[in-house]
């Protein structure tokens, strides 16, 4: 397959292009739900195809197809020229360095492929049976996911890459009713790696504590309205760094200037302490890559230091046009969808506080547990983000359980009050989209943050 996509780069470059890139990926997807006892979906797919991308005159241009064979692949090749032909942009060129040759594995001890459906579909069924610790909890629900992906990808730069992504999610969703109020509670554990990332789960423990939590949840209280101090959870402090300071620090926005953070390069937007990176080197997290849908190496990509703006996440494009290095983020969400500057785990770096500490200042306030939903404004700067519970603080003690709430407020804002910061970071994965399409697997996350926020109360 190589051979032939190096074949259809030639045929790209003879007919004009400036830059071309001929991508090949094949995908194995398996999904199992259960629910209240039966599978509601159990799907086992397998797809794979070609991508060729040409630029002409600043323009892009795509051709993808399913045919691996070589006069289909070239037909792609004219295809993507023509393409690129037919429409009218400006831009500075891809820059010209040293050719890539590289083969990546996955880290992994128990490859997927080697787990039975049967068994993955035992474990899904233990982990739903398991919530159903009594009458209260009237849905139980939990879902395995699993995503393998091969890429090879060759390029006008001599680029040569191979590397394999494989990811695997585990969640459980129990509600509870006691007939008048109903509530819920999840839980889930995801990351790159092999099946021994799910074997690792007691999925009986795991699926019992989240049927308790939930019923736990029917007698939690309104959380209370106003700005008031408020210690956010990783979840709650990931949703702030990517839905709003990540998608804002895309350089294709940025170019664009359609992000309010243009021009804030060197700019003090945050406290000091708070350090915000985008990183797709970190081992085991959901948005690992080792290299991004250009072949470009992923890389830790430091958006804030200590509180001050330091630069944005690039791809190929937007890094010739800013004169910056490519960072690693030209991400598309499979072989026959473009390519756009995209996250991979990104995430507010730790402190030095335990949560303990951290509760003892606060005369009131509230502790986040968990989000539900949150807000991409990476024009306005604008903060909305509905966590799933919390915890009432009174004289730095937990003084009660919080239904959903939401807080509010502009990023900046809450960046420059934060006081105190966590000394653990966690990650929790998904997949984002570009507005509402273009899916791909991200993580995000970060340590507990003190902080002002504007709550409604659930």
């Amino acid at each position: 397959m190589q051979e032939i996509l190096n074949k259809a780069v030639e045929r790209m470059r003879s007919l004009g292009a400036e830059f071309c890139d001929a991508r090949w990926q094949t995908m194995e997807k398996t999904l199992i739900v259960v629910v209240d006892g039966g599978v509601r979906t159990l799907s086992d797919d397998r797809l794979g195809g070609v991508c060729m991308r040409a630029r002409v005159n600043g323009s892009w241009g795509y051709a993808s197809g399913v045919d691996p064979g070589k006069d289909t692949v070239l037909d792609a090749a004219n295809r993507a020229v023509r393409s690129a032909r037919s429409g009218s942009a400006t831009g500075a060129p891809i820059p010209e360095r040293k050719a890539r040759h590289a083969k990546v594995k996955a880290t992994l001890r128990t490859h997927p492929s080697q787990v039975t459906l049967e068994d993955k579909l035992a474990l899904v069924f233990d982990a739903e049976r398991s919530q159903r610790v009594g009458p209260q909890v009237v849905n139980s629900n939990a879902m395995y996911r699993e995503d393998v992906r091969n890429n090879l990808l060759c390029n006008s730069l001599g680029d040569e890459l191979e590397w394999e992504e494989v990811r695997l999610r585990l969640i459980g969703q129990a509600i509870s009713s006691d007939g008048s109020n109903t509530e819920m509670y999840y839980d889930g554990v995801d990351g790159s790696g092999g099946f021994e990332l799910i074997k690792a789960v007691d999925v009986n423990a795991f699926g019992k504590r989240i049927g308790e939590e939930a019923v736990k949840m029917l007698q939690a209280q309104k959380a209370p309205s106003g700005p008031i101090t408020c210690i956010s959870d990783p979840m709650i402090s990931g949703l702030l760094a990517h839905e709003v300071m990540g998608h804002a620090s895309e350089a294709d926005e940025i170019v664009k200037r359609r992000s309010f953070l243009t021009d804030a390069v060197g700019k003090r937007v945050a406290s000091e302490g708070i350090t915000m990176v985008d990183d797709g080197t970190y081992s085991g997290a959901h948005g690992y890559i080792p290299f991004d849908d250009e072949g470009t190496p992923s890389s830790r990509t430091v958006i804030i230091e200590d509180g001050v703006y330091k630069g944005y996440m690039q791809s190929l494009e937007t890094a010739a046009q800013m004169g910056v290095p490519p960072t690693g983020n030209g991400r598309a969400e499979y072989y026959g969808r473009r390519v756009w500057v995209r996250m991979t785990n990104t995430f507010f770096e730790k402190g030095d506080m335990k949560l303990e500490e951290m509760l003892e200042d606060v005369k009131h306030g509230v502790l986040c547990d968990k989000m539900v939903s949150g807000m991409e404004d990476p024009v306005g700067g604008g903060f909305e983000a509905k966590a799933l519970r919390g915890y009432l603080i009174k004289d730095g003690e937990i003084a009660g359980l919080l239904r959903s709430f939401t807080l509010t407020g502009k990023a900046l804002d809450i960046l420059q009050t934060v006081d105190a910061i966590g000394d653990k970071v966690e990650l929790d994965g998904g997949t984002c989209g570009k507005g509402i399409e273009d899916w791909i697997p991200v993580s995000s996350g970060g340590p507990y943050c003190r902080s002002t926020i504007v709550l409604g109360g659930g």
